[in-house]
C-alpha cells in the first residue's frame, strides 16, 4: 500500500479493528507490512492501530478500571525491533461458544455433501472447513459417512461451464414431454433433498430456468461466452407463474414437510387443512411429490398437474391389477 493512502474514516477504522484481532490470532506473528497490505492501510497506520489495541479490553466491573489481564497486549520488543505483530493477551476471545459433538457432526455431514460438487471439491476449501470444524467442537464429533451419488458426466460438465463462464448444451427430458435440446448460460448448481439442479439462462425460453439434472443427458460445453451471469436468479423452484405453480391441499400436520417449496404468504390454514401454492420447475413433477405423502395430498390446479398425478397413480395401481381404483380421485 502506498504511503499516500487516504486516511481512514472513523467507520472504516472501527471495521478494521473488528477484524484485525481475529486476523492476528489466526496468523500468529504477522509482519507490519503484511498486515497493512491485508487491510489496505499504510504500515504507519497499522502500527498506530496495533499500539492502540493495548488500551482496549473488557468493560470494567461496576465502573472500575480494567485489570491488566483484561486488556489486549502485544509483544512490544518484536514490534519495535523487527516490525512484527504478535498478540500476547487476547482478552478471552478464545473462550467462545463451541459446537456440541452432535452439532459438529450435522455440519460435517453437510460439508461432505457439498464436497461432491466438482467446482468446490477441487478448491480444497471444504477440506479446510472440515478440519477446523472437527477441532472446534466441544467434544470429538461422531464419525459421519455421507455417500453421495457419483458425480457423473452431466454434473461435471455443468460445473465446468459455471467455472469457465461458457454456455452448456444438453438434451432435456421434462416429465411427460418430448425431449428438447437446450443451450443454457449456467449460473449455479443447487443440491436440494439430495437432488441436483442447474439454474441458468435458457436460450430457447429467453429466461432463467431451473433444470433437474436427472433429466439432462448428452451435456457438452460450448464456446459461447455466458452473457446473462449478472441477471436476477429466481429462488429455487420459483419458475414462471404460469408454468411452475401448483396448488395443493394437505393436512396441516404434514405442512412443515413442504417448507422447502413454499413461503409463509403462500399458505392458507383452516380447520386443520392447509391449501398451499408450491413452486416446481415443472408442474407435472407434482406426481412424485404427492407420492411421498401416502394419498393425503390433493392436487387442485393447474389441470396439467392434476392430470399428471392422476395418470401416474392409475399406472401404479394397474401394476397391482386394480386400474379402476384410480378413477375414485
Amino acid at each position: 500500500m502506498s504511503a499516500q493512502a487516504k486516511p481512514l474514516l472513523a467507520a472504516d477504522r472501527v471495521r478494521v479493528y473488528l477484524t484485525l484481532v481475529p486476523y492476528l490470532l489466526e496468523h500468529g506473528q504477522v509482519s507490519l507490512q503484511e498486515a497493512a497490505t491485508e487491510f489496505g492501510v499504510t504500515p504507519n497506520e497499522m502500527r498506530q492501530m496495533v499500539e492502540k489495541l493495548t488500551v482496549i479490553g473488557l468493560p470494567g466491573d461496576s465502573g472500575y478500571w480494567q485489570q491488566p489481564q483484561e486488556m489486549f497486549d502485544i509483544n512490544w520488543d518484536l514490534l519495535d525491533e523487527e516490525d512484527v505483530i504478535e498478540i500476547t493477551n487476547d482478552v478471552a476471545l478464545r473462550r467462545v461458544p463451541r459446537f456440541t459433538a452432535r452439532e459438529a457432526a450435522a455440519l460435517l455431514a453437510g460439508l461432505q455433501m457439498v464436497a461432491a460438487v466438482p467446482a468446490v471439491s477441487d478448491s480444497g476449501l471444504v477440506t479446510g472447513l472440515i478440519s477446523k470444524l472437527s477441532r472446534g467442537a466441544a467434544d470429538a464429533p461422531a464419525e459421519v459417512v455421507v455417500a453421495p451419488s457419483a458425480v457423473d458426466e452431466v454434473r461435471r460438465v455443468v460445473s465446468q461451464g459455471v467455472r469457465d463462464g461458457v454456455a452448456v448444451s444438453f438434451t432435456y427430458q421434462a416429465p411427460d414431454a418430448a425431449p428438447t435440446t437446450r443451450t443454457v448460460d449456467p449460473v449455479q448448481v443447487l443440491i436440494t433433498n439430495a437432488q441436483w439442479y442447474l439454474q441458468g439462462w435458457c436460450h430457447m425460453r429467453k429466461a432463467m430456468r431451473t433444470f433437474h439434472l436427472d433429466r439432462v443427458s448428452d451435456a457438452r460445453l460450448t464456446d459461447i461466452p455466458i452473457t446473462h451471469a449478472g441477471d436476477h436468479v429466481p429462488e429455487a423452484f420459483a419458475a414462471a407463474a404460469d408454468e411452475g405453480e401448483v396448488r395443493v391441499r394437505i393436512p396441516e400436520r404434514i405442512a412443515p414437510l413442504l417448507r422447502g417449496f413454499l413461503t409463509g404468504d403462500e399458505v392458507e390454514a383452516k380447520d386443520g387443512v392447509v391449501t398451499a401454492r408450491l413452486h416446481l420447475a415443472d408442474p407435472r413433477g407434482i406426481k412424485r411429490l404427492a407420492a411421498r405423502f401416502g394419498g393425503v395430498m390433493e392436487v387442485i390446479e393447474p389441470g396439467v398437474a392434476r392430470t399428471a398425478a392422476r395418470e401416474w397413480a392409475a399406472a401404479g395401481l394397474a401394476l397391482y391389477g386394480h386400474p379402476d381404483d384410480a378413477d375414485a380421485g
